[in-house]
């Protein structure tokens, strides 16, 4: 930073010979390189006196109203901004400019900008507060804020470095952000507004796809040596390996984010890549999925009924299409005291059920043997559950899924299709291979999409199917249709169904008490949205009040639901 301290003393000439400051003991003036390099001792030497002579900083709080301000943005030459928002208040915002040539918008992050004084001070704290920060017991206590400012103010002393307090919190944004944050993609993961962060190689900007925008180009990129060390460091703070012998990872982010990690140039030749797919902080709820216009009421007490009942279905539909999101949503209708059982590839259910047991699958270690959803699925059926949530079914468990199925267990899963037609194909041929007869054990098959209404990116829900068994005449898996959406003007058209005939007669109901049950639902549920019951906790916690009492239930929520509380 001050000078290279291998060079202090003995410089030579090209030819090997003393330079004239070695000589004389003061600059050559025909040599602008020796006055440099002796610059740079004397930078060097009051630096030492400094840090001999320390220095004391008085820690406060930083209040934008006394300190001056630590970001500043004058927006982009040639654009116009549309949006502004803050994702790390005060460090960092976003600014959405719009390009009016190109007609499109860019994804700006704002973070503070370092001066050169500044910057060669990080470049030494970080280095020398990284194994402090690791072994500080604190850290591991939860208290890494108060640590790494502790950290910051000593060291700073020590330097004899005299800061004012915004270049001190500028310093402690790039420490966090460095040893506890996600480096140069921080700010766009704190962004609730982002779903997904794409980097496709060494010096190419990263996309992202935001909720309002959809897909967009951000101002942030990655040189090589640094996108390698981020690829490896993600892998290995979730627990994973990285190298260029085995360069692809799919992993899960300690934030719960899901995340696919690519290193070097071997299988992805524009160099290192991930893909990071967001863990919302809180689960989405059914009322959230109406919300959206995912699901609509009639859908959705449908479902209700169909899940107390002990209907086993798929979500099937393509990439980002809310598979998982619909999946775990509905799982809150499950009855508060059974027993459900999750087995996933990577883990993205997040159930709030008391009576739970996740498991995950897991790659071979140094000793022992992989140990796959077959073999967990296998497992899972000694534990005797009433509901079994499986991730995602692509290959032989999907066979002990659907036996699973024949022998009374309710399943839950997903798979990557675009149609009913689509999903009973790839059941009944390879790699999964379902015999046609256990396909017709399962009741519900809901197709889900992400296509464009009205110029907006959405999430339907386009049919609920039922499968009625085989056809005896063709030999065909016969299926009706329960719910169908229309693209044209997002309605969903409602038919016959043969799961309702049967819950009302496993129940031992009248058409007319089936009729009843199903219309307190959409009125409970309906309320529910109304009052804007979106927390996860709540909601759950409405349901199973609902199924110990729905008459006290419905009066409940028509007086209004207590807040969320939020310990």
């Amino acid at each position: 930073m001050v000078g290279n301290p291998n060079n202090q003393s003995g410089d030579t000439s090209p030819r090997g010979e003393p330079t004239q400051a070695d000589r004389n003991g003061a600059p050559d003036q025909s040599d602008p390189g020796s006055q440099t390099r002796v610059e740079a001792v004397r930078r060097q030497i009051r630096r030492t006196v400094e840090m001999l002579r320390g220095s004391t900083i008085s820690l406060e709080n930083y209040d934008p109203s006394r300190h001056e301000r630590l970001v500043t943005f004058d927006g982009v030459d040639g654009c116009e901004e549309v949006d502004r928002y803050w994702v790390n208040a005060p460090f960092a915002f976003v600014s959405i400019q719009r390009d009016p040539k190109e007609n499109d918008h860019q994804y700006h992050v704002v973070e503070p900008e370092l001066e050169d004084q500044e910057y060669a001070l990080l470049e030494a704290l970080f280095d020398d507060i990284r194994d402090p920060l690791v072994y500080r017991k604190e850290v591991d206590d939860g208290d890494v804020e108060s640590v790494l400012k502790e950290e910051l103010r000593e060291h700073l002393e020590r330097y004899g470095a005299e800061v004012d307090m915004r270049t001190f919190y500028k310093l402690f944004y790039y420490l966090y952000r460095a040893f506890r944050g996600f480096n140069k993609i921080d700010p766009i993961m704190r962004d609730p507004h982002i779903e997904d962060i794409s980097c496709d190689g060494y010096d190419l900007p990263i996309f992202v796809y935001h909720d309002d925008y959809t897909d967009i180009e951000t101002n942030v990129s990655f040189s090589q040596e640094a996108l390698d060390n981020f690829v490896i460091r993600l892998a290995q703070h979730s627990g994973r390996h990285i190298s260029i012998g085995d360069p692809m990872v799919e992993t899960i982010l300690p934030d719960g984010s899901r995340a696919e990690l690519a290193l070097g140039e071997e299988v992805t030749p524009r160099g290192s890549a991930f893909t990071i797919r967001k863990y919302a902080d809180e689960p989405f709820t059914p009322v959230d999925l109406l919300e959206y216009g995912t699901f609509t009421v009639d859908q959705m007490a449908y479902l209700w009924l169909a899940i107390e009942n002990n209907k086993s279905l798929i979500f099937a539909g393509g990439t980002a299409s809310g598979k998982t999101t619909s999946m775990n949503a509905v799982s809150m209708f499950i009855p508060p005291r059974s027993k459900v059982l999750t087995i996933e590839d990577t883990r993205e259910l997040a159930l709030y059920h008391d009576n739970w047991l996740s498991s995950v699958t897991r790659d071979r270690m140094t000793e022992g043997s992989d140990i796959t959803m077959y073999d967990l699925l296998r497992s899972a059926l000694r534990h005797r559950p009433e509901y079994i949530v499986v991730g995602e079914v692509r290959g032989e468990e999907a066979i002990t899924l659907f036996q699973a199925m024949n022998t009374g267990h309710t399943t839950y899963s997903t798979m990557h299709a675009d149609s009913v037609r689509t999903v009973i194909n790839r059941l009944e041929n390879e790699p999964i291979n379902v015999p046609r007869a256990m396909v017709q054990s399962l009741d519900i098959l809901c197709v889900q999409t992400l296509t464009r209404f009205e110029d907006e990116r959405v999430r339907r829900n386009k049919t609920i199917a039922e499968i009625e068994g085989i056809d005896q005449r063709t030999g065909e898996l016969d299926y009706s249709n329960a719910f169908v959406w229309n693209p044209d003007d997002d309605s969903v058209s409602r038919e016959d169904s043969e799961v309702l005939d049967d819950i009302r007669d496993d129940n031992g109901w009248s058409q007319s008490e089936l009729l009843r049950e199903l219309q307190r639902r959409r009125d409970f549920l309906r309320s529910l949205w109304d009052n804007d019951v979106n927390d996860y906790r709540r909601f759950t916690a409405m349901v199973n009040e609902y199924y110990a009492d729905p008459e006290a239930a419905m009066a409940s929520i028509e007086d209004g639901p207590e807040p969320a509380t939020t310990d």
